[in-house]
């Protein structure tokens, strides 16, 4: 994804006061599941309810491990009742696929890899529409108003002749009455031919395209956490899983950084509540986890929260970074307009000298006009307006990754919420 169009300032809000357009074409491993048994494997993996779930619907599909610990999650798209597909990151397609290959399910399996490990074509270009003028550049670039889409539900139309699967969801905030968000799937082949249609529909609407720093950007405002550190590294039930993952593949290789840092990789694990998807979980039909999630329900978790970052000490920290203090010693570097610099961020939330979470995304948006991070906070602690501080930077100087520079810790007071901030 090139990193910017214009300038990701302007391309952030765009989303909130036009509309911009990412594509999405390249990035996430999507893996098709087709057969008699396909909507079985999935119910018997996903923690979601399956009820009047098929054909032209879709739903952020949860998976934990044997006992009750976040794999992580990706999108669901059914598009025929006994054909559907996995989108994200590598890390649920592979454990869904992994079952597909090793259970007793009649399912074919295709394997549409992201670029980076893709040699050939992919298999279908996404497009993200999001914003307040997304409609009205939909409806141009198709030739007629076009029929309301329920939210995490797919229509269908075309685009000068290509067919276009379509579904309703925001990256940058709370659905509305509107669609002021559309995923549009199509054929790689004409990939630039819709694009170049839709960009000139949009010329009129303000429309951006919008590159990767903006993009990363958006799951601040949204409430989406990227990053679970999935729970598979651990417990001999996970064994066969981890022998049959490639060992150059992303969960051999993804990092986690910040200032929490512990040598039990079991501490880095979380459950669905922690990351805001007890919502998500259905007791209606039995799944790989389900006794697990039973036992752990009534007990005390941690809760999604924004963690809305002081001004003034955020500064203080970038400057730090830059130039010093009066010692010499430079804060962690904090990049722009997302902080991250590991796959899996976790850096220590403190009231006092009490860890009471972990701050797991961060970064800048002009829509939020400050810096904001995506965290987990006890339940005692996510409440509207608790202060905490969060420490940036890793202890000892940083650790050995070519990423991380010498630096000190500090630390950025902050302002928990429990609602999106924009």
């Amino acid at each position: 994804m090139r990193s910017e169009w214009t300038n990701w300032l302007d391309e952030q809000r765009a989303w909130k006061e036009t509309a911009v357009l990412f594509d999405q074409s390249h990035h996430m491993t999507d893996v098709y599941f087709k057969g008699p048994d396909a909507l079985r494997l999935l119910s018997d993996l996903g923690v979601n309810s399956f009820q009047h779930f098929g054909r032209n619907k879709a739903k952020q599909f949860v998976a934990v491990n044997y006992d009750g610990y976040l794999i992580g999650d990706a999108i669901l798209f059914a598009f025929e009742d006994d054909e559907f597909s996995l989108v994200g990151r590598p890390t649920i397609p592979n454990w869904v696929a992994f079952h597909a290959e090793t259970g007793n399910y009649n399912v074919a399996v295709t394997r549409d890899e992201r670029s980076v490990e893709n040699a050939g074509r992919r298999l279908t270009f996404r497009y993200q529409l999001n914003g307040p003028a997304t409609q009205k550049i939909i409806d141009k670039a198709v030739g007629r108003k076009l029929e309301h889409i329920k939210f995490f539900n797919m229509g269908e139309f075309e685009i000068a002749g290509t067919p276009i699967r379509a579904l309703n969801h925001t990256m940058t905030g709370a659905p509305g009455l509107e669609m002021t968000g559309l995923e549009l799937i199509g054929p790689s082949e004409k990939a630039e031919e819709v694009l170049a249609i839709l960009f000139e529909a949009g010329k009129d609407f303000g429309l951006k395209l919008g590159g990767q720093r903006a993009y990363l950007s958006t799951a601040i405002e949204s409430g989406w956490i990227p990053s679970p550190v999935p729970a598979i590294y651990t417990g001999d039930q996970m064994k066969p899983y981890r022998e049959w993952l490639a060992a150059a593949g992303f969960e051999a290789n993804a990092t986690i950084g910040g200032s929490f840092v512990s040598d039990d990789i079991e501490d880095y694990y979380a459950t669905p509540w922690d990351f805001g998807y007890g919502r998500t979980i259905r007791f209606d039909h039995d799944f790989l986890g389900r006794e697990a999630l039973e036992k752990l329900a009534d007990r005390p978790h941690r809760r999604k929260v924004w963690l809305r970052w002081s001004n003034d000490d955020t500064a203080a920290v970038i400057a730090s970074s830059l130039f010093g203090d009066s010692n010499g010693q430079h804060a962690k570097y904090m990049d722009l307009p997302v902080t991250n610099y590991a796959v899996g961020p976790r850096d220590k939330v403190l009231i006092g000298d009490k860890l009471v979470g972990l701050s797991c995304y961060a970064g800048y948006t002009v829509n939020v006009n400050g810096f904001c991070s995506l965290g987990m906070v006890d339940e005692a602690s996510a409440v509207d307006g608790t202060e905490v501080e969060i420490v940036i930077g890793e202890p000892n100087g940083g650790s050995a990754k070519p990423t991380v520079e010498r630096h000190v810790q500090s630390t950025i007071r902050a302002t928990v919420n429990t609602k999106p901030l924009v």
